[in-house]
């Protein structure tokens, strides 16, 4: 009898352990990757991942070419774009381009959003008649700005979502 016994305990350690294990797994296959961010236009909406993303120091990082989404956003239409929260709790801001009616390629860019500020923007070009071709949502990571020849102070990006017009 008391064989059997130890070896319930060790059939019952054998469980535990493997149930340990597979929690385990469990708990890094569902642990989240990085943020998502939704684009919507009169075309529709469309989710993405980052095309790149950092660590929180930006020393570290992954480039994902494949994450960048293509949306047909119609001239003089709004873009809408979303945010999850853990990308809304730091800077981010919108960087964008467009055609303009001389054919003239202009680039731009949104205020930049203070942590917690908002999880949303309206991207509306300046003129009906303009066409968007890309825009990028940039979330700013905790490295050290740096400044070009000409002065202008630069942050580091921790990650960037981009849209494609179709």
């Amino acid at each position: 009898m008391s064989h059997r016994h130890g070896a319930g305990l060790l059939d019952r350690a054998l469980l535990g352990g493997a149930l340990l294990a597979g929690g385990a797994l469990l708990a890094g296959c569902g642990s989240s990757g990085p943020p998502t961010v939704e684009f919507t236009s009169a075309a529709g909406t469309m989710r993405t991942g980052p095309a790149q993303y950092c660590d929180i120091a930006v020393t570290e990082c992954a480039n994902h070419p494949d994450a960048v989404i293509k949306l047909a956003v119609p001239a003089g239409q709004p873009l809408m774009i979303k945010v999850p929260t853990e990308l809304a709790a730091a800077p981010w801001h919108v960087v964008f381009s467009y055609r303009a009616a001389n054919g003239g390629s202009v680039d731009g860019r949104s205020p930049v959003f203070a942590p917690n500020q908002r999880s949303d923007y309206q991207l509306i070009l300046p003129d009906p008649t303009d066409q968007l071709l890309t825009a990028q949502v940039q979330q700013f990571g905790g490295g050290s700005p740096t400044a070009d020849p000409g002065g202008e102070v630069s942050f580091p990006i921790r990650g960037s979502w981009v849209l494609a017009t179709s």
